[in-house]
């Protein structure tokens, strides 16, 4: 029998201090319980993966704990409660999945289990989570015990999706919203696994697997597990690329380095390259005005900050960044977000990229003439006056 664990379990948050780029939670709840201020209800919200049950099961571990350390804020993780809680065997918590759970007699079995007072622990804590899958019905039987429940009962509420759950409940609940986790911070935790299981990979393999997560260490962690079990040895961002079946960087430097070039056959023999590899034309055009962007955030020093790539990467961009004007990168990018909106509504998608393309390449002698237009306009109003 296989011994592997996903890395999603292996390093899933066991305190406050391990929880990635959800800081402004922790620290409240941290100080909640440290000063006995401990709400009997909570919401977590927001986007999949970014740790809302996993910070249900470190607050439930910790008002548990019968020797917590940092004022009553960190588990001990050796009493015989964080043992039953790390086993799954603790009969002070009880965990729901209303996905599949959501029918009102699923919601009056829970209710009689918080007339059950907690064994060995000072609290009875019960996760729901997908709570916004309740029926109208089940959280309408769960409203009077969410608004008076016994001393020792506490519920925290997992959802992605806020706006499904009825006024009623929220107004009782405390409520946290989870943000996406910035690319740094997944780049950071995934460089981390990566040393403790000593995995080469390349930062900007690191970067690419960030990104594609969408903000959600779940992900991050699953596209690793991926990528890390495919190839051997120093693993590049170019393998990375074609395993997430994501085009390489290098075709849109090459790209926007033709277009300035006005080299056209250069242009559509690339595009045609990467047809052939088998990349959708949306793809394409979604990477490439993403690199425009990119090249734009390069045009100040406060902005470069806002590209999500690795040193080396930024250097490139910032090269290329130097030898196309403002102009052409802004009127590139409006024909690239208008290119990418119509996409899907015409049949011969491999003309109008191309079409696009041949504008785009020949944008230089567009804003030349608009330029020299208005230098004459100004240089006649000048002479009238």
């Amino acid at each position: 029998m296989s011994s592997f664990v996903v890395s999603a379990r292996k390093y899933r948050p066991n305190s406050f201090d391990e929880l990635v780029g959800q800081e402004h939670v922790s620290n409240t709840l941290r100080n909640a319980i440290a000063k006995d201020q401990l709400a009997h209800a909570f919401l977590f919200t927001g986007p999949r993966g970014v740790g809302k049950t996993s910070s249900a099961r470190i607050l439930a571990k910790v008002i548990n704990c019968e020797n917590t350390t940092e004022n009553g804020t960190k588990a001990c993780n050796t009493c015989e409660a964080c043992k039953a809680m790390e086993d799954n065997a603790s009969f002070n918590i009880v965990e729901l999945d209303a996905a599949s759970n959501n029918s009102v007699e699923h919601i009056r079995n829970l209710n009689d289990q918080v007339r059950i007072r907690p064994q060995g622990g000072k609290y009875k804590i019960f996760i729901i989570d997908e709570v916004h899958m309740l029926s109208t019905a089940a959280f309408n039987a769960f409203l009077k015990t969410l608004e008076e429940p016994p001393s020792y009962a506490i519920f925290i509420l997992a959802t992605t999706e806020k706006n499904k759950i009825l006024p009623t409940i929220l107004s009782r609940c405390q409520i946290f919203n989870f943000k996406r986790i910035p690319v740094k911070e997944i780049v950071r935790q995934l460089q981390s696994i990566a040393e403790k299981e000593s995995i080469n990979i390349d930062a900007n393999a690191l970067f690419m697997i960030a990104q594609k997560s969408d903000g959600a260490m779940r992900d991050a962690l699953s596209i690793f597990d991926k990528v890390s079990s495919t190839y051997e040895g120093q693993i590049s961002d170019k393998q990375v690329a074609e395993s997430l079946n994501l085009l390489d960087y290098d075709y849109f430097f090459k790209m926007i380095d033709m277009m300035l070039l006005e080299n056209i056959s250069g242009v559509y023999l690339l595009y045609d390259e990467i047809v052939k590899n088998g990349f959708n034309a949306d793809i394409f055009v979604e990477g490439l005005a993403s690199h425009v962007r990119d090249l734009l955030m390069c045009g100040h020093d406060s902005t470069i900050e806002l590209i999500t790539e690795g040193q080396d990467l930024q250097q490139r961009y910032s090269s290329q960044s130097k030898t196309a004007s403002k102009s052409f990168l802004v009127s590139a990018l409006d024909m690239l977000t208008q290119l990418d909106m119509n996409l899907p509504r015409v049949s011969n998608q491999h003309l109008h990229v191309e079409m696009a393309l041949t504008k785009i390449t020949y944008l230089n002698r567009l804003i030349e003439g608009s330029t020299l237009t208005l230098e004459k306009k100004s240089q006649s109003v000048s002479q009238m006056n």
